[in-house]
């Protein structure tokens, strides 16, 4: 909206022409929704609080966990605010790239909201049932997907279509570009043709996936938040590289003309991300809920099939993929046992994996700050593919 404005008037008053450049509405972005955040934060959580959307807690959780009971939640609709204003007032909207991120977000948000009330509302722990939830996640996922398979060679949202009808026409066989193969990284011509369906399938898996990750990391005070905005800032970083024919010829990665937009969405993240940090840290003034968790990662996820580094996702995201992997092995191992001997056994004193840490001993900022040194850690070797080739 703003970019638009400045390009009427940029004649008449010269200085804005400055919002021409990516990098700078991406710092204005960044500051934008950081403002946002935490002028709306205190607000927020007074309306929650007079609306006693209250955080229901597991009583099968750490005993510790049990003070935080009626800790207003569905913060993260405050995240998302600060988001889409930013984003709105920033972006140029007329990027076809930009319209699936906001899309996955604010669909995987609105499933969150949905699950979260029900928490809140019915006093239920578990709220949204499994299949129901994974079925809208799926519905959402599998409409990015789609769409993202024939955006790589697409310049505009309505070329986006008329290929994917061309494909349906086709009987299902058109190929798509070397650009939309899979990257490995610290190669720099190994890829793999993914073709149509494989696009889809992966893309799919992606970002659902990545949506659940971020999700079964919320459950300390500020544990999801901070790596979230780590990862989301490195990702926004390759958009700008991806979006440069001279940086990605440089550093041997695809060239997505219009990628370098997603760094402005990435930094209403980062900032927004902050902002809520403010009143998430421990002792949390408000929890994000799966409102925001679920939106989040699947902000992550998308933009990370967009720039072509599925693989490097997950090694920044690795903090996720550990607290998700323990949970699958957790339910997986018991169910086993309790089939085989009659009596379900843990690997784990409790998933996700921060709980185990925490019946450990550790204190809950311990666990926190470890788990923001690892996921610092993790995205600086993520952001050495980009030269260790």
């Amino acid at each position: 909206m703003l970019l638009w404005l400045a390009q009427q008037y940029q004649d008449v008053f010269g200085p804005l022409r400055v919002f021409n450049f990516i990098t700078a509405r991406a710092v204005f972005a960044t500051i934008t929704s950081l403002v946002i955040g935490l002028w709306a934060g205190p607000a927020v959580i007074r309306k929650l609080t007079a609306m006693k959307y209250g955080q229901a807690v597991r009583t099968d959780g750490p005993q510790t966990h049990l003070k935080k009971h009626g800790t207003p939640t569905m913060g993260g609709v405050l995240v998302l605010i600060a988001i889409g204003t930013s984003t709105l007032l920033w972006c140029d909207w007329s990027n076809r790239l930009i319209w699936p991120v906001m899309v996955v977000t604010l669909g995987f948000g609105a499933v969150g909201w949905v699950d979260d009330y029900r928490k809140v509302v019915r006093q239920d722990p578990e709220g949204m049932r499994s299949a129901e939830k994974y079925f809208w996640q799926s519905l959402v996922g599998i409409g990015a997907a789609l769409y993202l398979a024939f955006s790589v060679s697409a310049p505009t949202p309505a070329k986006v279509f008329e290929l994917f009808f061309q494909w349906v026409q086709s009987g299902f066989s058109m190929d798509l570009p070397p650009k939309a193969d899979l990257i490995v990284p610290f190669f720099k011509t190994i890829s793999y043709p993914l073709g149509v369906w494989g696009f889809i399938a992966l893309t799919y898996c992606v970002i659902v996936g990545s949506s659940n990750a971020v999700n079964f990391t919320d459950g300390l005070d500020g544990l999801a938040i901070m790596p979230t905005v780590m990862v989301g800032s490195a990702l926004g970083l390759f958009a700008y590289l991806t979006g440069s024919s001279v940086y990605s010829k440089y550093l041997f990665i695809p060239y997505i003309p219009g990628a370098g937009e997603l760094i402005i969405f990435c930094g209403a993240l980062a900032g927004a991300g902050l902002a809520f940090l403010w009143y998430n840290t421990h002792p949390a003034q408000v929890f994000m809920g799966d409102v925001g968790a679920l939106a989040l990662g699947g902000a992550l996820g998308t933009i990370a099939v967009i720039v072509r580094q599925e693989i490097v996702l997950f090694i920044m995201g690795g903090v996720f993929v550990a607290e998700t992997v323990s949970v699958i092995i957790q339910v997986g191992w018991f169910k086993y046992t309790k089939k085989r001997y009659g009596t379900g056994r843990r690997v784990f004193l409790m998933a996700p994996l921060h709980h185990h840490f925490e019946q450990k001993g550790w204190k809950e900022t311990q666990v926190v700050v470890r788990f923001w040194i690892v996921t610092m850690m993790l995205v600086l070797f993520g952001l050495s593919t980009l030269k260790l080739r």
